[in-house]
């Protein structure tokens, strides 16, 4: 007892109860924020990469196949060929992206446990 003879008890159950509210409440706003899907700037971002890996290497191939193509006699279009290499490079390139982000957002909702704290970080 203190004092006032009040018990000092129930206001440790009242501290205690609040702490365990805004845990939970905190808990929950960092699941929510770990699950939610990803935004349309999210999927603009990844178009635009998807673009520019697609187009960078066949830019590449065609500047340095109309370069050959320009120093060198040959019989062939080396400018086609390396358009082609370029353009199959930065499919294969967008392909391992877009797999990488498949299985990063399947891996997400397929194992609800890893997004959610665990009971040993509850634990005092």
């Amino acid at each position: 007892m203190s004092k006032t003879g009040v018990k000092q008890q129930p206001q440790k159950q009242t501290r205690h109860s609040l702490v365990k509210q805004v845990e939970s409440k905190a808990q929950l706003k960092l699941r929510a924020k770990r699950r939610s899907s990803p935004g349309v700037w999210f999927g603009l971002g990844m178009m635009g990469m998807i673009g520019w890996s697609v187009a960078v290497p066949t830019f590449l191939g065609v500047i340095l196949g109309i370069w050959i193509d320009n120093n060198f006699d040959n019989q062939r279009s080396w400018t086609l060929a390396l358009l082609l290499a370029g353009l199959a490079i930065g499919c294969f390139t967008a392909w391992g992206w877009v797999s990488k982000e498949h299985r990063a957002i399947g891996d997400d909702s397929a194992h609800p446990k890893n997004n959610a704290i665990s009971e040993e970080e509850d634990k005092p």
